[in-house]
């Protein structure tokens, strides 16, 4: 109901935009009831309100919020959109009574955001999906991020991402932390984002979760906004097949080879990789084609990486979890130290997972989630995981038989089937089941004509 409110008030607005206004507002109207920040006169919402329910230019004034909410709190500097000046007065009215007549229960927060963070999300999901592909700039399916963050494990440490969109990523994260009774101080966060809109999303998105973070607003390839950090754990989602993106042949990450101008999706592996601490780990979605390709020396910067035991599990997605896109995906996760699985390779094929919520979109349930996690926990300890058409741990020497190809249909084999039936048992097992239908039948037949030839009354 709230998003078919809000969306009917959208008119001929571009969804990208639109984005802007509806999360702006609803930050402001957290912030009032949060008492995480220190909210001038002039930015509480009750005013603002106020200030919609009047009719008046509310466009200034929530801008002049903005502003004095920035300018209290330096944490917020720059992360707040000041858009609202010149905007459709009466139809900003009403956007400002929908968010103040949504129920968010602001007596619940206490900084952590829990309410709210729950709406800025839904609201992010949502936009995601009307705008389409644009929307995987920002937005990634919830339960892939689910399933980084349980294969990750991140219980204490830092968590890194060097394209973090919206900042999905830390707040799984920081979800998982605190699932586990740990504390928010546990992980500390980093990560830059090189589009100025999504950035904000991002600063806006922590604040409402009450996580701290250095977000650089910097292109990765361009400008490493984290030069000597080295992180306990990445989680990332870079976009699919990159071909405009800053490149130079001599840069000191290229360690593995050099990621071909068309095709950032190697180059992003390889700056995770320089990103990691000695015993981090790392889990990256990725397109399809990065598990097999071999044109412009991706083949052997794939074969360097598994040579180097770096590559610890891959992951085949099932289809159309990322509505944004129609391109297959696959999880890759990485590990500095690999332990008692050193010289294996985890394959796991999920491609047939998943449940479809409409014709276009499928998610990953708790089930599958779990599934697949536990697989590669156990494996972690040394279990033994193998399950033909599901998973498999791998050594490195078929790994190198198979020309360093990494799609998992490729390793799992199929799965099993019941053995068959010999043909003389089938044929007694039939008859039985057809005498005991005949026999069923016969009792009904009976009782039917019993009950007509009764008495009717």
């Amino acid at each position: 109901m709230l998003w078919r409110s809000a969306d009917k008030l959208r008119g001929s607005m571009d969804a990208a935009q639109y984005k802007d206004f509806v999360l702006g507002l609803v930050f402001l109207k957290f912030a009032s009831g949060s008492g995480a920040f220190h909210v001038p006169e002039r930015a509480r919402w009750d005013a603002l309100a106020a200030s919609g329910d009047a009719s008046g230019d509310v466009g200034p004034v929530l801008d002049a919020a903005m502003d004095a909410l920035m300018a209290a709190n330096p944490s917020l500097a720059g992360a707040l959109p000041k858009i609202f000046t010149g905007v459709d007065g009466h139809r900003l009215a009403e956007l400002v009574a929908l968010i103040d007549g949504a129920r968010f229960d602001t007596a619940r927060f206490d900084g952590t955001g829990d309410v709210l963070g729950e709406i800025y999300e839904y609201f992010l999901e949502r936009f995601a999906r009307a705008e389409g592909k644009r929307g995987g700039e920002f937005y990634t399916p919830a339960g892939v991020v689910r399933l980084l963050v349980e294969i990750l494990e991140p219980y204490r440490g830092r968590v890194y991402d060097p394209c973090c969109g919206s900042g999905g990523m830390f707040v799984q994260a920081e979800r998982f932390v605190l699932s586990h009774r740990g504390r928010r101080d546990d992980i500390a966060v980093f990560g830059q984002e090189a589009n100025e809109r999504t950035w904000r999303l991002a600063r806006m998105n922590l604040a409402v979760h009450g996580i701290g973070g250095d977000l650089a607003r910097t292109d990765t390839f361009h400008a490493d906004a984290h030069p000597e950090l080295r992180a306990d754990f990445v989680l990332a989602n870079p976009p699919f097949n990159m071909s405009d993106w800053y490149r130079r042949t001599d840069d000191p990450r290229w360690r593995f080879g050099v990621p071909p101008a068309g095709n950032a999706n190697f180059a992003w592996i390889q700056h995770i990789l320089a990103k990691l601490a000695p015993g981090g780990s790392a889990g990256v979605v990725m397109a399809n084609g990065s598990m097999s390709s071999t044109q412009k020396g991706e083949g052997e910067i794939r074969a360097a990486l598994v040579e180097a035991d770096l590559v610890s599990c891959m992951v085949a997605l099932p289809p159309q979890l990322f509505r944004t896109t129609q391109i297959p995906a696959c999880l890759w996760f990485f590990a500095k130290d690999k332990g008692a699985r050193s010289g294996h390779v985890l394959f796991v094929d999920a491609r047939d997972m998943g449940t479809l919520v409409d014709r276009t979109e499928r998610v990953l349930t708790p089930a599958d989630i779990a599934r697949i996690a536990n697989a590669h926990r156990a494996w972690r300890g040394g279990e033994p995981v193998d399950e033909p058409g599901f998973a498999r741990s791998v050594p490195l020497a078929a790994i190198r038989e198979h020309g360093h190809v990494l799609a998992p249909g490729r390793h799992v084999g199929t799965p099993a089937v019941a053995a068959a039936e010999p043909p003389a048992d089938r044929i007694e097992r039939l008859t039985k089941e057809l005498l005991a239908c005949l026999d069923e039948s016969s009792r009904l037949d009976a009782l039917v004509r019993s009950r007509l030839d009764g008495p009717h009354g």
